[in-house]
């Protein structure tokens, strides 16, 4: 079979079995296999494949045919232009998540630079961070990787309740060449000292709707990652009302919520001892992050 007709195959396969974007994922998964650029497979599109070749092709589309995340199969997904291992223990880095990420450097840059009245004295304090639920690390290990060459040195604390998604994060540190340390904990609770930026992706699906999600995600991706309670406001409850114990004067907390969750998060906040709190959106004009600050006393 040429590589030509070995991506027909596959793109019918998928096709039958109504997988989402069934043309890309076949094309991805010939690239993948393969170990050839898409320019290549077209152009040498009549080459014939080897036997085994074909078999590694076929178990693939197999699995992709069985609703398996094509990030799962491959092992790798882009994020923030960083790439990041994933697998069954963590969920696939998303795209909506950025949004977080993006709002995130510009915090650290803000504590970065600080005013011209205490830049000196902020050269001499480590910025602290704590990513909570951080599953793949991607937000971490994102927000590190991306602020790096600052004046002022970054500690980056990860914490999951996952020993599996915790192992994740580290080899990803890893792959990013970034420096950061992991705990296992359920939200704070094994969480000591303070911080200028807490980030947190909680789990904010309603238990009444996982059900419902797209195979790939009910299926295949980590309930507890999910799961966010009857109204999947469980998580945000905890974090709103932990959070001011573990945040510096002025500190931020930035959280990624559902689309519909934004004035109900708000509300949590805005009962507490923080200020400036806004809702931030995506790329699709839907609300995506709600940053807060802790009160200057």
């Amino acid at each position: 079979m040429t590589y030509r007709e070995a991506l027909a195959w596959g793109q019918e396969q998928l096709r039958m079995v109504k997988v989402p974007d069934f043309a890309l994922d076949a094309g991805y998964l010939l690239e993948f296999t393969s170990g050839r650029k898409h320019i290549d497979l077209v152009l040498d599109g009549r080459e014939q494949m080897t036997d085994v070749l074909f078999e590694k092709y076929r178990d693939c589309v197999r699995r992709r045919a069985q609703r398996i995340p094509l990030q799962q199969i491959t092992g790798s997904q882009a994020f923030m232009g960083l790439d990041f291992m994933v697998n069954e223990h963590v969920l696939c880095p998303r795209q909506d998540t950025e949004t977080l990420v993006e709002e995130g450097l510009t915090i650290l840059a803000s504590l970065q630079s600080g005013s011209a009245k205490n830049r000196q004295a902020n050269a001499d304090r480590e910025i602290r961070l704590l990513d909570l639920c951080t599953g793949s690390g991607c937000i971490l290990i994102s927000l590190l990787a991306l602020a790096r060459g600052q004046e002022t040195s970054i500690h980056g604390l990860a914490a999951d309740l996952s020993p599996e998604a915790l192992a994740v994060a580290r080899e990803n540190a890893k792959r990013n060449g970034v420096s950061a340390a992991f705990v296992l904990s359920d939200l704070f609770a094994e969480i000591e000292g303070s911080f200028d930026l807490i980030t947190a992706n909680p789990p904010y699906i309603p238990s009444g709707q996982l059900e419902d999600l797209m195979p790939e995600v009910r299926d295949h991706e980590p309930r507890m990652a999910l799961d966010g309670d009857e109204d999947g406001l469980a998580f945000y409850r905890r974090i709103a009302g932990q959070a001011p114990d573990y945040l510096r004067e002025g500190g931020w907390l930035l959280m990624e919520i559902a689309f519909d969750q934004g004035q109900a998060v708000r509300q949590m906040l805005a009962d507490g001892p923080f200020e400036e709190i806004e809702i931030i959106q995506d790329l699709s004009g839907r609300d995506r992050v709600l940053k807060g600050r802790m009160v200057h006393v």
